[in-house]
């Protein structure tokens, strides 16, 4: 499936500006950290991955994680991208554990990227383009702060991944930095 494909996909099932913002950015950092870490040949892979992840969430909020299963097969889409999908949901809606070193990103960096954004979107700049670690790491120690996103996922993410929290926020930012979705 290519990044066009995908984002033809998403787009039948979504249309609130939120949600294609949200999948535009985790699908580019993706594709970031797919060139970080040694995987630069599947990097559109990533992408993809990225793009589709909430597939359903707008339409079919209390299906999350499931619906997309069922949409995804009845298309004949791979289903390294239907597991890597589902795995992002571990422990909240899904009971598909992240395997693949990629899944593991998608999984921490799903909910980073919106307390980024939220935290982006505080700096008097509007954006990431000077955005710190210890600015992130401030706010998400504030659990009212972008209550939305959940701080356990991200430190299970980073833990995972064997990193520490600087390094996932750090490198996350910087994934940002390239997305042409964010301001």
């Amino acid at each position: 499936m290519t990044k066009d494909e995908a984002w033809k996909l998403l787009t039948e099932f979504n249309e609130g500006e939120f949600h294609l913002k949200h999948a535009q950015i985790v699908g580019d950092v993706m594709y970031w950290y797919a060139n970080k870490l040694g995987y630069g040949n599947e990097a559109e892979f990533w992408q993809v991955v990225g793009i589709l992840h909430d597939l359903d969430f707008e339409k079919y909020p209390d299906e999350h994680c499931t619906k997309e299963q069922e949409i995804m097969r009845e298309r004949g889409i791979d289903e390294r991208i239907i597991h890597a999908v589902v795995s992002h949901g571990y422990g909240l809606v899904s009971d598909v554990k992240p395997e693949h070193e990629m899944e593991k990103v998608l999984y921490a960096c799903d909910e980073l990227t919106g307390l980024i954004g939220a935290a982006a979107v505080m700096r008097p700049s509007k954006s990431v383009s000077d955005l710190e670690v210890k600015s992130v790491k401030k706010k998400f120690k504030d659990k009212r702060f972008a209550a939305g996103c959940s701080r356990e996922v991200i430190e299970n993410g980073a833990s995972m991944l064997g990193w520490d929290l600087d390094r996932l926020i750090g490198d996350t930012i910087l994934a940002m930095r390239e997305s042409d979705a964010v301001e």
